[in-house]
């Protein structure tokens, strides 16, 4: 495994305090995070520029440290449902980029299908374990319903922020 560099640590940390602030911000302004998605951004942001693992870590830390932090997201099921959701769009994206060097957008939709299918399954764990009055198809469906300004947003930034990133030398 190669070592993570100092630069990639601030990296995470910078993209994991961006990840807690920005959805308070949607809050006070009265904005729905279920809708526009502010967390995901700096994780998918993350895969593109992180080690695999300190993308999933990001994915990992950032719905948890926000819901001790903020309340926001509710810790169970919520915070555990996106803390699959998000690590799995950080290593997917992560791995794609890097190591099948798949262009932004092929990498971006693939893992918002993956993220979205582990959303589904953690859901159908929690059903099984807890007992939880969940569907794991209904959440979905919802999650893409409720999220689609969101996506159509993350669709449009994330390929414009990578840009914007390369011409400031921060990504390659």
């Amino acid at each position: 495994m190669k070592r993570t560099t100092t630069s990639q640590l601030v990296t995470a940390s910078l993209l994991l305090a961006i990840g807690i602030l920005v959805p308070m911000i949607f809050h006070v302004f009265g904005v729905a995070g279920q809708t526009f998605l502010p967390m995901h951004i700096p994780i998918i942001i993350g895969g593109y520029i992180l080690a695999p693992q300190l993308a999933f870590i990001l994915g990992l830390l950032t719905p948890l440290l926000s819901s001790f932090l903020t309340s926001m997201p509710v810790l169970f099921p919520i915070a555990i449902i996106m803390m699959v959701e998000l690590s799995c769009y950080g290593i997917t994206i992560s791995v794609l980029t890097k190591v099948f060097k798949q262009n932004t957008m092929v990498t971006l939709i693939i893992a918002m299908v993956v993220g979205r299918i582990m959303a589904g399954l953690t859901v159908y764990c929690l059903v099984l374990l807890f007992n939880i009055k969940m569907n794991p198809l209904l959440y979905v469906k919802a999650a893409l319903i409720t999220g689609l300004p969101g996506i159509i947003i993350q669709l449009i930034l994330i390929p414009v922020l990578l840009q914007a990133l390369k011409k400031i030398k921060i990504l390659k």
